[in-house]
């Protein structure tokens, strides 16, 4: 979607600065050149002593063993609350938003310093109304983070040599407090913007708002549908996991051998293969619903019998109990699928798309007899946007293989059987088709009433924040140094007098 009004365009940027304030570890894990004074008077000062670091500013417990030394710190863009924003913080974060295919022209580097204000003017907030988050969530992300660096650069040594960290143990914390930090700030936005509706008298009078020859001009869509056909698992299969896992837990169980060497050596599970296995999670831990049940249904030190979710077969064992929160270790295998039940698979569904050619049966109706995609079986396979959760994908904006796929079908027709796999590796054959397509278009209400709603929802939502950003600027210390005091916010950053 290409919008051609001022307007517009500011909530679109807005946007995407926003999309910066959960890239995490990106934005304060370099080592930093000490190149800039701090005064004391500059920073708020709850105790008659601080200590400044490179990351934060933080309360020093004892002014008589840690009196005040005035440090000089690597470019201090801001201070917001007690948190320090710098230079090069702003630099990675532009360079992160670049390597994402964000136009230079899109967002300018007073723009991204103005989100980066309001993230910690977020998170600092978020603790004074005690806003919480839990510990099992942030560990989990930071699991997830380091598992991610690991695979992308081989060993968790080249890792902490890329960070330049010393040990995994301090990177931990580090990603801990940053993760915190962000969550918090995504937590306060969605706290501002709770309970704000839109009524259509506010949609039209948006719309109408909206000069003629300004209106967005929207991409060519299309909604879709699709048939999904697996290759069934032999019960042999199935059971050659099940024995092998057992092996592992006789092993584990009976003669010591280690559970983290095993899941490195064996499990199928890529995001936590190079840790042993390892998670943190509890209860709202977003995990497969079978594998907290068993997770939390056993003893420290505890190994499981075998189980199965969707991802495959597990064995579980539980290292540590605080609370309500658990660190867990898993090996994940998968049984294999065989040349017999991919050659049923295929024929079933080379048969399907013979008979909904020839009218023998539609293709809805054959994606709710046939197809073993839960998700959108009994919708007769039509997908849903996972953007805006509407029916309609833009063309020019949907995965680059579906494109390929899709682009060139006319509405009704049927794509020859696509070979797919899951994120898991598991094969699966597609058929889609497209069920209705909407060439480009200039906005017009009733058609696109929801993407206009959206809009409008939006602009309500960010004027909402904006007057909160306002007050609690007035209530909070900030402090703007060097270029960034001459940029032009949407917030009252500099406390000018109006």
């Amino acid at each position: 979607m290409q919008l051609r009004t001022n307007n517009l365009k500011s909530i679109i940027k807005i946007t995407v600065c926003f999309t910066i304030l959960l890239v995490g570890i990106n934005t304060t894990l370099s080592a930093q050149e000490i190149i800039e004074d701090i005064k004391k008077d500059d920073i708020p000062v709850k105790n008659d002593s601080i200590s400044i670091t490179a990351d934060s500013l933080k309360i020093a417990k004892d002014p008589v063993k840690e009196p005040f030394q005035r440090r000089k710190i690597d470019g201090v863009a801001a201070v917001i609350g007690e948190s320090v924003i710098l230079d090069s913080d702003i630099d990675i974060a532009y360079q992160q938003l670049i390597s994402e295919g964000v136009s230079a022209g899109d967002v300018s580097r007073c723009e991204l310093a103005g989100s980066l204000f309001e993230n910690k003017l977020y998170a600092h907030h978020a603790v004074q109304d005690s806003i919480e988050v839990r510990d099992a969530e942030v560990n989990s992300m930071v699991d997830q983070q380091l598992n991610y660096m690991t695979r992308e650069l081989g060993t968790i040594d080249k890792v902490l040599r890329f960070y330049k960290k010393d040990n995994v143990q301090d990177f931990r914390k580090e990603l801990f407090e940053i993760n915190k930090a962000n969550r918090l700030s995504e937590l306060m936005r969605t706290n501002i913007i709770e309970g704000i509706e839109i009524t259509p008298e506010e949609v039209r009078e948006f719309f109408d708002e909206i000069p003629k020859d300004e209106r967005p001009l929207f991409g060519t869509e299309i909604e879709l549908a699709q048939i999904v056909i697996e290759p069934e698992v032999p019960q042999e299969e199935e059971q050659k996991v099940i024995d092998r896992l057992n092996q592992f837990r006789e092993d584990i169980v009976e003669r010591g051998s280690s559970f983290a060497t095993k899941a490195v050596l064996y499990s199928q599970d890529p995001g936590s293969k190079s840790t042993g296995g390892k998670y943190t999670l509890d209860r709202q831990t977003n995990f497969a619903k079978e594998f907290k049940d068993v997770a939390f249904s056993l003893e420290e030190g505890e190994v499981s019998e075998p189980f199965k979710t969707n991802f495959g077969w597990h064995i579980v064992k539980v290292d540590k109990i605080r609370g309500e929160e658990i660190d867990v270790r898993h090996i994940l295998l998968t049984p294999e699928v065989t040349r017999v039940s991919v050659d049923k698979a295929k024929k079933l569904i080379d048969s399907l798309r013979t008979s909904i050619i020839s009218s023998s049966i539609d293709f809805k109706e054959a994606a709710r007899k046939f197809s073993d995609e839960k998700e959108t079986r009994e919708d007769g396979g039509q997908l849903i946007n996972p953007t805006t959760g509407d029916t309609r994908f833009e063309l020019t904006k949907i995965d680059p293989i579906l494109y390929d796929q899709v682009s060139k079908l006319k509405t009704n027709e049927v794509s020859l059987v696509i070979p797919d796999q899951d994120r898991q590796g598991k094969r699966k054959f597609k058929l889609i088709t497209v069920l209705n397509r909407y060439d480009e278009h200039i906005a017009d209400y009733a058609q696109d009433y929801l993407k206009i709603q959206e809009l409008a929802l939006r602009k309500k939502q960010i004027d909402a924040i904006r007057k909160w950003q306002n007050e609690k600027i007035t209530d909070t210390y900030v402090k703007i140094n060097g270029e960034y005091r001459d940029c032009e916010y949407s917030g009252n950053w500099l406390k000018k007098e109006k």
